[in-house]
C-alpha cells in the first residue's frame, strides 16, 4: 500500500511538473513578427548595433528614440545635463512619436546606462506611453559598470508589464575616447550573445 501511494505521488507531482513546463512555455512563446516593437535610445551608436541585431531576427518595428532639443555633443556637458535631469526628476521632450503603441504585444527598450541609472529619454518613453499588459524586454550596452538601477527603474515605470531577462553587454568608454566598440569580431561575438539571449527567453523561431 505504502509502494502504491508513493507511486501515485511521483506520478502527480510529474505530471504537475509537465503541466507547468508548458504552461511557462506558452507564456514566453514569444512571436518574431510585426507584433514587437524596438525602441532604442543612442549616443555612440553600441545599443544601435545591438537594437539592429534583435530587429534582424524578430522582426517588427525599429524606432531611435530622439530629442526635441539635442544634448550637447561635448561629453562633459552631457554628464552635467543628465546629473541635473536625474536630480530634478526632469524628463527631456521626445521628438520621436510611436503612433499607434497599442498595436505592439512586445516591446524592446534598449539603452545605455547613464549615471548608473536609466536615461533621461527612455524615462520620458516609458512615462509617455502606456505599456500595461504588455511584455516589455530590457537591452543595455555600458562601458563596463553594469546596469546600475536601470532595471530598478522600469519595473517602476512598467508596472503593469511582463518584464523579461535584461540583455547587457560592454559598449564603448567615450570618456575615455571609446566610442563605437561593437564592431568587427566584436560585432560578432556580441551578435551570438544576443541569439542565445533571445532563444532564452522564448524566441523559438528567430528569422
Amino acid at each position: 500500500m505504502t509502494y502504491v501511494r508513493f507511486a501515485l505521488l511521483v506520478t502527480t507531482l510529474s505530471a504537475s511538473s509537465t503541466l507547468y513546463a508548458q504552461e511557462q512555455d506558452k507564456e514566453n512563446n514569444l512571436q518574431s513578427d510585426d507584433t514587437n516593437l524596438i525602441v532604442y535610445l543612442t549616443r555612440t551608436n553600441n545599443t544601435k548595433a545591438v537594437a539592429s541585431m534583435i530587429h534582424e531576427a524578430v522582426g517588427g518595428e525599429l524606432f531611435e528614440l530622439t530629442l526635441e532639443t539635442p544634448y550637447p555633443e561635448d561629453y562633459d556637458a552631457i554628464v552635467a545635463q543628465v546629473d541635473e535631469e536625474n536630480e530634478t526628476g526632469y524628463l527631456p521632450p521626445l521628438e520621436t512619436t510611436i503612433g499607434n503603441i497599442a498595436q505592439y504585444d512586445t516591446v524592446f527598450i534598449g539603452f545605455p546606462t547613464w549615471d548608473m541609472t536609466l536615461p533621461p529619454p527612455m524615462k520620458s518613453f516609458l512615462s509617455e506611453h502606456d505599456l500595461s499588459g504588455k511584455t516589455v524586454i530590457p537591452f543595455n550596452t555600458n562601458g563596463g559598470y553594469g546596469l546600475g538601477s536601470t532595471l530598478e527603474v522600469i519595473e517602476e515605470l512598467c508596472a503593469d508589464c511582463q518584464i523579461l531577462e535584461a540583455f547587457e553587454t560592454r559598449g564603448g568608454l567615450e570618456r575615455d575616447g571609446i566610442l563605437l566598440a561593437i564592431e568587427n569580431e566584436r560585432k560578432e561575438e556580441v551578435e551570438a550573445g544576443v541569439l542565445a539571449w533571445l532563444e532564452s527567453i522564448g524566441y523559438s523561431a528567430l528569422r
